[in-house]
């Protein structure tokens, strides 16, 4: 007796895409890994070059946050099949004589509700600050000092900064997942 075949539960459920608006793997990666912890299903992430719009070393919230949203919609517009699209933008500020770095996080989805959430924020060394005040993107700047190459693809100012105890795909991955919220807690937002 020949027994039916059992359908494979992923041909059952649709794969769901999202888009992140960038190509920096260290920015997919995070989207994927917190996409994949946060929801049940499979997820497909891509990157995408899309403009952010904004300077090439965003300063402060607002510039930094517009960066995230810009990527988010030039994605979702660029690409409007996609179910989640996402904007991660790094920016610095100065906190009195110093400066400090952070990223913002937004996620689009077909709805009205925008999920965002700011990573924490960490004082760089005056070393690489002189850098960034002198128009140099904090990556290029990190690079200098560290005598580095492409570190913004791998761990980051804040990974070299913590000696690899956070790198820069687990630092933006924790803000993925908060800017997810409004999608795990509809009946809230």
């Amino acid at each position: 007796m020949a027994f039916p075949k059992r359908k494979n539960l992923h041909q059952q459920t649709r794969q769901k895409l999202v888009i992140v608006g960038s190509k920096n793997p260290v920015k997919i990666q995070s989207a994927e890994d917190a996409f994949q912890a946060v929801f049940e299903g499979q997820f497909i992430v891509q990157g995408l070059e899309v403009d952010a719009q904004v300077s090439a070393q965003p300063v402060g919230d607002v510039e930094t946050y517009t960066g995230a949203y810009n990527r988010a919609y030039a994605s979702k517009n660029a690409f409007p099949e996609a179910d989640f699209w996402v904007g991660i933008e790094g920016g610095v500020d100065e906190v009195g004589e110093q400066m400090v770095a952070f990223a913002w996080v937004v996620v689009l989805n077909g709805s009205q509700i925008i999920g965002k959430a700011k990573t924490s924020t960490f004082f760089l060394p005056d070393a690489i600050s002189e850098h960034l005040r002198k128009g140099k993107e904090l990556g290029d700047a990190t690079d200098k000092i560290f005598n580095k190459e492409n570190s913004k693809q791998a761990g980051g100012a804040v990974g070299l900064l913590t000696k690899g105890l956070l790198p820069r795909k687990e630092y933006y991955y924790q803000a993925v997942i908060l800017s997810l919220l409004p999608y795990m807690n509809e009946e809230f937002y």
